[in-house]
């Protein structure tokens, strides 16, 4: 159970994807002007993960290592990635067409965010079960939602400053970024 814990918290605080390894940077960017898109965009996020790295653990260990076609994981992991993508933005366009709107371009953009891809590559590195898996692309998508909320909430306080003209939009924004990636730089050595 500890095990499990420490894999949760080390993908969530730790190495999280946008802070410490600089992956989905471009939904991070963005979706994070407004709480209410970017919590939408980090539950899809967190859904796709999930739902990719039980999916990619089942083909890697009941198809790829059995028959020795493991060179073929970069392929099948984008294919299993963009069909969930798509599923996925299916539900949020019957379920919530605002958000759908508001995300525009980002949403499809989760099939090539490199977090996903990420997550089932860290899943087959670190030769996690599918128990460990799952907790690893919770972990990794519950980090993901967590900056992608803190970066928001700021970007939204920042939209009421006074900032110079020269800072304001994405000079701002990679500022607060590097504040946030020192942030979470203070939790190396937790787990």
């Amino acid at each position: 159970m500890s095990n499990l814990i420490s894999i949760f918290i080390g993908l969530a605080l730790i190495n999280n994807f946008v802070v410490a390894r600089f992956l989905g940077l471009c939904p991070f960017f963005g979706v994070s002007k407004k709480l209410e898109n970017a919590l939408m965009m980090g539950i899809a996020v967190t859904i796709v993960m999930v739902l990719a790295s039980i999916v990619t653990w089942f083909l890697l260990y009941g198809i790829l290592k059995p028959y020795d076609i493991e060179y073929m994981n970069n392929t099948l992991y984008i294919l299993v990635i963009a069909a969930l993508v798509q599923i996925v933005e299916m539900w949020i366009k019957r379920t919530n067409v605002p958000v759908y709107n508001a995300f525009g371009i980002y949403l499809p953009l989760i099939t090539t965010n490199c977090a996903v891809l990420g997550i089932t590559f860290i899943n087959a590195t670190e030769a996690y079960d599918l128990i460990e898996s799952v907790v690893a692309a919770s972990g990794g998508g519950v980090g993901f939602t967590l900056v992608l909320a803190m970066m928001s909430g700021i970007r939204e306080r920042i939209e009421l400053a006074d900032v110079p003209r020269c800072f304001r939009g994405m000079p701002v924004a990679f500022l607060v970024a590097m504040i946030l990636g020192l942030l979470f730089f203070g939790f190396k050595g937790m787990v």
